[in-house]
């Protein structure tokens, strides 16, 4: 990791030129948020647990969903000491190479001089009209599962939240790429040839049940966010890949409580939606050490003894993970599209990381519709294989639609492994090829 009293010295020799010093010291705050101190909101404390006794001490930092899982007796909250998730050196060097060489275009899906690191490292301001913009872009060039990564196995259950019955459970594998804004793995920095100038590549294939076994998604998303992503689908019953419709992203993918639009947080082009930044304040975060939570022995056991996080409360529709008071973001994403299905999301950006774990989902009537919750766990407290990666895992998530009193839940093993993701996996050839 790029040591702190070296970018210190760094700061203090940029003294004498204020301009320079401003965006060196914006650097260091927006990479070591903690490094001052942890945050500290009055009643809340490591080790405590939240619940329906006590839920107001916590009113000013969780969302509004979670809140009300909590006062409702819905789920308890164990409070864990706050921790850095400190990012790999490359990618903070990039954004060093690039402080001040990168600005929004005229129009919002366009960027310039953003080819590597975090866009932008100033603090947002709510009087500056597109800082929901920038910390959109900060997102989607974010560390998150660095530059290729692939979760396998990945179990999704479907769950009644009113019975606690688990409907089904789908087996998957995911497999995450950049092929550009690479930092940490050969090569860098890029991925050639790359004719089509894509930026990322998502490739998902059902290992089980049977009857859906081998359908597959392939995601295409450019370098230019003005370009549409193509979406590829494989079912394996009529043995062909065909293409999917911009509409696809937004239905329940294979009968889930999930849209393609929603893996990761949002998984689709900044220039689909207008971003407005809310605020940043402390807030719990589902962040957290995998090998010190409770852990699934039941369910699931791999060949290597690892255990994915076990769910538990309301209908087993929560991670029994820790939350940690963090530095969050808030942004409010409004599609542009007018028959888009929902009417906004609100994101909680971890300031830190950029990775969303939680966002609030709500309906054309502006009602909430579904909580979203993606828990993140230290790379440097999970496989060994993850271990200074600089990774913030994606460890566990929920998909809770409060409507229908219905969830999906999902249970991971990830790997910041390159040699899991090629970019021979990332092509409509490969589709057909694994489908026989």
């Amino acid at each position: 990791m790029l040591k702190m009293s070296a970018l210190s010295l760094i700061v203090a020799a940029g003294m004498a030129t204020p301009a320079v010093a401003a965006t060196l010291q914006d650097l260091e705050n927006s990479f070591y948020p903690y490094k001052s101190g942890k945050p500290q909101v009055e009643g809340i404390q490591p080790g405590m647990v939240i619940n329906k006794d006590n839920w107001q001490k916590a009113k000013d930092v969780l969302d509004p969903a979670m809140l009300e899982f909590v006062k409702a007796g819905d789920y308890e909250i164990n409070v864990g000491d706050t921790t850095s998730f400190d990012l790999h050196a490359s990618y903070i060097d990039a954004t060093k190479e690039r402080l001040g060489k990168v600005k929004l275009g005229a129009k919002v899906g366009e960027i310039e001089g953003a080819d590597a690191g975090r866009p932008f490292v100033e603090e947002p301001s709510l009087d500056d009209p597109r800082a929901g913009e920038k910390l959109a872009w900060n997102f989607k060039y974010g560390y998150n599962w660095g530059d290729s990564a692939a979760i396998s196995p990945f179990y999704w259950k479907f769950r009644n939240m009113n019975n606690s019955k688990v409907e089904r459970t789908l087996k998957f594998n995911f497999h995450f790429l950049n092929f550009t804004h690479r930092t940490q793995q050969a090569p860098v920095p890029a991925i050639t040839p790359n004719p089509s100038n894509l930026f990322r590549g998502t490739y998902v294939q059902v290992v089980e049940p049977f009857d859906v076994k081998n359908t597959q998604l392939l995601i295409h998303r450019y370098e230019d966010d003005l370009k549409r992503d193509n979406a590829y689908l494989y079912l394996g019953f009529q043995r062909r890949v065909r293409r999917l419709s911009t509409g696809q992203v937004t239905d329940a993918f294979l009968g889930s409580d999930i849209m393609i639009e929603d893996f990761e947080g949002y998984n689709g082009r900044i220039s689909d939606m207008k971003w407005t930044f809310k605020g940043a304040k402390s807030m719990l975060l589902p962040m957290y050490n995998h090998n010190e939570m409770a852990l699934d022995s039941e369910t699931h056991q791999d060949e290597d003894g690892y255990q994915v996080v076990a769910f538990g409360g309301k209908g087993g529709c929560f991670p029994q993970v820790s939350w940690q008071l963090r530095k969050v973001y808030e942004v409010e994403a409004v599609p542009v599209d007018p028959n888009h299905p929902i009417s906004k999301r609100v994101h909680y950006m971890d300031a830190q990381t950029f990775t969303i774990p939680r966002t609030n989902t709500y309906d054309r009537k502006g009602d909430l519709w579904k909580a979203w919750t993606i828990g993140q766990a230290h790379p440097d407290h999970h496989l060994p294989a993850n271990k200074g990666t600089g990774v913030s895992i994606d460890d566990s998530f929920s998909m809770i639609d409060t409507q229908a009193q219905h969830c999906t839940t999902g249970q991971f093993k990830g790997l910041v492994d390159p040699s899991l993701s090629p970019a021979s996996k990332f092509t409509v050839q490969n589709m057909r090829a694994s489908g026989r």
